[in-house]
């Protein structure tokens, strides 16, 4: 009986060594989660760091040193609603 009971401990200590290698906090599933949410967060910081570049070269074109008049015609136009008296306007 005594055997029976060693054999019967190491088969439960297998399969909570297994769980856990498979389902715990270092497990298999949590190791391919915490790689999905990387993927995620660096996709994301990719997105962010683009548009870090376009408002740069926005704030750029609209600063004292540099003016592009297209531009801050496009965006008085667009945020201030203004139109020239020449133009018509179709909503």
């Amino acid at each position: 009986m005594g055997m029976f009971a060693a054999f019967g401990l190491l088969i439960m200590l297998g399969l909570y060594f297994t769980f856990a290698a498979v389902q715990g906090d270092f497990g298999v599933f949590k190791r391919a989660e915490l790689r999905a949410e990387g993927r995620a967060l660096q996709s994301e910081l990719d997105k962010l760091q683009s548009q870090i570049v376009e408002y740069e070269n926005l704030t750029q074109r609209l600063s004292d040193n540099y003016l592009d008049l297209d531009l801050l015609d496009e965006r008085v136009r667009e945020v201030l609603g203004f139109v020239r008296a020449d133009e018509i306007v179709i909503q």
